[in-house]
């Protein structure tokens, strides 16, 4: 077990830099150039705490005052040297690149071809009609991402998908201005705008044209083997209309439109009478709260209890877009009961607060600052939680499926907050969140598949299963102290919350990929270039 922790990526010239010792008794370190071995800093580590998410003893060294550009590694007489990380202002554009690309390696119903997508190309895949549950109609609904490991495509993990990534895009346009190696690379519009593209155009055929409802998902019946995505043939079944998917579907084409709008006026009139249908369907159908799986599908449910936070988001983006009144009093409304928070697919809430808070259109004072007064607490708490963590950041013990996303995803509420208060606390520990995924973590391993010294090897996905090679640039979904596989309760059984993660192909709870993993990922990068 090593005992010298980092990031693995590295860090920028001017970047807090903190290491994380385990097990350790001496009291100073030093910092190694890697190439000549050579000390070019020492000195002294904090006093020790416990960090009762990893059970361990650990001492922090600050080396925040290299800044110039090299590489290195950690040094502790009698505990060895840390894995070898980069200093560069530029030392995020890699994996940029790649985190990005996933996406367009993920592209179903079109060809991935040899020349940009390499062993992970494919012919065109799942471009077959599929079948309305329980009826004998049959729809259009090719195009779009696999969502994840398997091959189903579900709304609400594609609209906080296309959130992220539009927000990412906003905070620095800059990092996206380059080729990114995907087909329509040589347009005039920028490759992220690309791409997501390709998601919203698949996103438009999943809404029922006469109720302006949304179907939920679209997949086989249940999952495949372990193949590339033209070898899935079994019959595709469009799932019934949800609200979840309905009113994130609303809320979603809202917010691309503006980004759109200078590029393709027409796409930008078909995605706002889209979204006004699916809003007027909110009000109007009498859909079934939640979404469970119909008899007969077993594939990825996205279930999800409470809906009242989709609403939320979709009235905030709708009011932002159109200054309505009839959103703007929705919103309002549902602000009196409760201000919701989150980035997930699940919980929603903060999509909804930053539209509400970025409107040009007369906002109502004391709802901004009901929001900005509960924007605050949730980042305090949050930053609360990563001042006592020894890793920096904000779980506690609470490792769930999935626990990489709310990582990423608590990240960027304590940007908002930084945002909100101008207290670089807040900033410090955001990238203590990004400086976690990429490698400062009691795994001792960056989670993103090909970067780092110690990465995924096994991801739970197919087209990486079936080529016997990760594909690089995917966040895996990272330790689930629930243990929910068989191979994470035969593996983990009795370990700490922060060591429930195995690198299998079959541990779906704690080693697949989604699209909304990378997102929150991407956005903390877009923050931090």
């Amino acid at each position: 077990m090593i005992s010298i922790i980092t990031n693995q990526i590295g860090y920028r010239c001017k970047d807090k830099k903190i290491a994380v010792f385990r097990g350790v008794s001496n009291t100073s370190f030093s910092v190694i150039d890697s190439h000549t071995g050579k000390d070019i800093y020492t000195s002294y580590v904090s006093a020790p705490m416990n960090n009762p998410s990893s059970n361990e003893t650990i001492v922090l060294g600050d080396f925040s005052s290299i800044t110039t550009p090299g590489t290195y590694q950690i040094k502790m007489d009698n505990y060895g040297v840390s894995y070898p990380f980069v200093i560069d202002q530029d030392v995020y554009k890699p994996i940029l690149k790649d985190l990005f690309r996933m996406y367009y390696l993920q592209r179903c119903g079109c060809e991935v071809s040899k020349e940009l997508g390499g062993i992970y190309a494919h012919p065109a895949c799942h471009n077959s009609f599929a079948t309305i549950y329980r009826t004998d109609k049959k729809i259009d609904v090719s195009g779009g991402w696999h969502d994840a490991g398997d091959y189903g495509r579900y709304v609400v993990a594609a609209a906080v998908t296309i959130a992220d990534l539009l927000y990412a895009y906003e905070r620095n346009c800059s990092i996206f201005e380059g080729n990114f190696n995907i087909p329509e690379s040589k347009s005039k519009v920028p490759d992220i705008l690309c791409e997501v593209r390709y998601e919203l155009d698949w996103m438009l055929k999943m809404q029922d044209p006469e109720t302006g409802g949304v179907y939920h998902k679209v997949t086989c019946a249940s999952f495949p083997g372990f193949v590339m995505p033209e070898e899935e043939i079994e019959p595709l079944i469009v799932a019934p209309i949800s609200t979840t998917a309905t009113a994130t579907f609303a809320a979603c084409l809202a917010l691309a439109i503006p980004f759109y709008y200078n590029y393709d006026q027409e796409f930008c009139k078909t995605c706002y009478i889209a979204a006004s249908k699916a809003w007027e369907a909110l009000e109007n159908l009498d859909i079934p709260e939640g979404f469970i799986n119909p008899d007969g599908i077993v594939t990825g449910e996205y279930a999800d209890k409470t809906q009242t936070d989709e609403i939320y988001w979709a009235a905030a983006e709708m009011y932002k877009l159109t200054g309505k009144s009839q959103y703007h009093e929705a919103f309002k409304k549902l602000v009196t009961e409760k201000v919701w928070h989150g980035y997930g697919w699940e919980d929603v809430g903060s999509f909804g607060n930053r539209a509400y808070l970025t409107t040009s259109f007369p906002v109502d004072n004391e709802v901004v600052d009901k929001i900005t007064a509960s924007m605050k607490d949730y980042g305090k708490q949050l930053l609360d939680a990563s001042s006592k963590d020894g890793y920096g950041i904000s779980l506690g013990t609470e490792y769930i499926w999935g626990s990489n996303m709310v990582v990423a995803n608590n990240g960027m509420a304590l940007l908002d907050s930084y945002r909100l208060t101008k207290d670089k606390d807040y900033y410090f520990a955001a990238k203590s969140h990004l400086d976690y995924l990429l490698g400062k973590n009691p795994m001792a391993m960056s989670y993103v598949t090909g970067y780092g010294t110690v990465s995924p090897t096994n991801p739970h996905h197919r087209p990486s299963i079936a080529k016997k090679k990760p594909m690089p640039g995917m966040l895996v979904g990272g330790p689930d102290a629930g243990l929910h596989d068989p191979q994470a309760v035969a593996a983990l059984t009795g370990k700490s919350p922060a060591k429930c993660y195995i690198d299998h192909y079959d541990s779906y709870s704690t080693n697949e990929i989604t699209i909304y993993w990378n997102s929150p990922l991407i956005y903390l990068l877009a923050e931090f270039m």
